[in-house]
Parts: structure tokens; C-alpha cells; sequence
């Protein structure tokens, strides 16, 4: 049973999925591509406030939270998932096919499908504004016109991530 459980464990480190286990006295296993994401993810929330700061010459900390801005935290959390596994366990494997599917797909979307909606969102509130003071609609709240990226803020999001996740290879 010994040679068993040694070959296995032999056959896990081999692959590079050792070093994503959990040790006996933490809650979470280390999984370092989750935690690149993560990392990735607030950084680049928190790079937003100075963004706005240059374009806006304002502090905002409403921004932090929100979609939408530069860089791109959605294009930053999936670049660093799949360059930190590629890293640490190839290119040829499931997990990273998988990891650059995700990203392609979070990243077209946030510079095809939600920036239209946010020019579609700046239209209809510029006609909600333009309507009469006595119709229906001219007292409804505005529509949320920060959910897309252009295409700068998602390269610029893809290059955070990479960087975070070269950054923390070896951590």
C-alpha cells in the first residue's frame, strides 16, 4: 500500500499539481493560479482610482468596485489564471486549454458585447434627458453606462495579469 500511495504521490509532483495542495494547518490549499487571479483582480480595482484621478483630476473611490475602466479587471484576473498555469504545469495540458478559452471569451465579450452596451446605455439616458419634464420616463434613473472596455483597457488589463502572475511565479 506504501508503493502506492508513494507512486502517486511521486506521479502528482511529476505533473506540478504538488504545489498547489493544501498543508495540514491552512484552511485553503495554495493554489497559486487562483491566487495570481485574485491578486490581478485587485490590483487592477485598485489601479482605477488613479486612472480616473488622470482623466478625471478627481478621487473617486465609487470607481473601485465598478466594471468598465482601465485596466480591464476581468482581462487581468483571466490573463493571470492562464499564464500562471501555463507556468507551472504547460501548455499542453486541459487546465490551460481551458484557461485561455475563459479569457478569450471575457475578453471579446468586454470589447464587443458590454462596450455596446454602454453606448447603447449613453444614448437612451441622452433621450431620457431630452424628454419633457411631465413624461413618464423622464424621471427614471439613468442607465449605467461603465460595464465595457475598449480595446487599450483590455490589453492593458492582459499585461497587468501577466505581469502579476510572472511576478508570483515562484512564490
Amino acid at each position: 500500500m506504501d508503493e502506492v500511495i508513494t507512486a502517486a504521490a511521486e506521479a502528482t509532483s511529476a505533473t506540478g499539481a504538488a504545489s498547489y495542495s493544501a498543508s495540514p494547518n491552512t484552511l485553503m490549499p495554495y493554489n497559486l493560479p487562483l491566487r495570481s487571479a485574485f491578486l490581478s483582480y485587485a490590483f487592477a480595482q485598485f489601479l482605477k482610482l488613479f486612472t480616473t484621478w488622470f482623466k478625471e483630476k478627481r478621487w473617486d473611490s465609487q470607481k473601485m468596485p465598478d466594471s468598465g475602466g482601465m485596466p480591464s479587471s476581468h482581462s487581468a484576473t483571466v490573463t493571470a489564471l492562464a499564464v500562471t498555469i501555463a507556468l507551472h504545469q504547460g501548455t499542453g495540458g486541459p487546465a490551460f486549454a481551458l484557461a485561455v478559452i475563459l479569457a478569450c471569451v471575457v475578453m471579446y465579450d468586454a470589447t464587443g458585447v458590454r462596450l455596446h452596451a454602454d453606448l447603447q446605455a449613453e444614448f437612451l439616458n441622452q433621450i431620457v434627458c431630452e424628454l419633457h419634464p411631465e413624461h413618464p420616463l423622464s424621471n427614471c434613473r439613468p442607465l449605467r453606462d461603465s460595464l465595457g472596455h475598449t480595446p487599450i483597457q483590455v490589453v492593458a488589463g492582459a499585461v497587468l495579469g501577466y505581469v502579476v502572475s510572472y511576478l508570483m511565479k515562484d512564490s
